[in-house]
């Protein structure tokens, strides 16, 4: 397997450059901890609920479109997904059933909306989150 490259490049708000570079067996879980420490020196705004923090949130009910964006947000942040791969993460942690056509409609939504980018035809569709993650660049090169 070829080395990869990844780069991340933000400001903080006093306008101090982060330039983080890192080569070599690239794993999701590497990526992770990688946008971890982005969001530490403050290059990634935290957002609303999560998976887990969406229990605790008694006096709101998420609807299954924004339990669908914490699925994604949660188990696919940064690779290619189905939506056969969404049905199922969503099933097994919220413990709720949700149909296939529903999950399909809610990224075909979200797609239009510029949320997620899509690739392939017919029954061959993957998506990938295209969050626009401002003050941070996300670059990823084969060498």
């Amino acid at each position: 397997m070829p080395a990869r490259k990844m780069r991340v490049e933000l400001q903080d708000s006093d306008g101090n450059r982060y330039t983080i570079a890192f080569e070599g067996q690239i794993t999701r879980d590497k990526a992770l901890r990688l946008l971890d420490l982005v969001e530490l020196l403050g290059g990634v705004p935290s957002e609303g609920p999560t998976l887990n923090s969406a229990a605790s949130l008694p006096n709101r009910v998420l609807s299954r479109l924004e339990k669908v964006q914490l699925v994604i947000q949660k188990s696919f942040p940064l690779i290619w997904f189905s939506s056969k791969d969404i049905q199922s993460v969503y099933e097994q942690e919220l413990k709720e059933p949700v149909s296939l056509s529903t999950v399909s409609t809610y990224l075909s939504r979200m797609t239009t909306k510029g949320l997620l980018l899509r690739t392939g035809t017919g029954n061959n569709l993957k998506y990938k989150s295209a969050s626009n993650i401002p003050q941070a660049v996300i670059r990823q090169t084969i060498k």
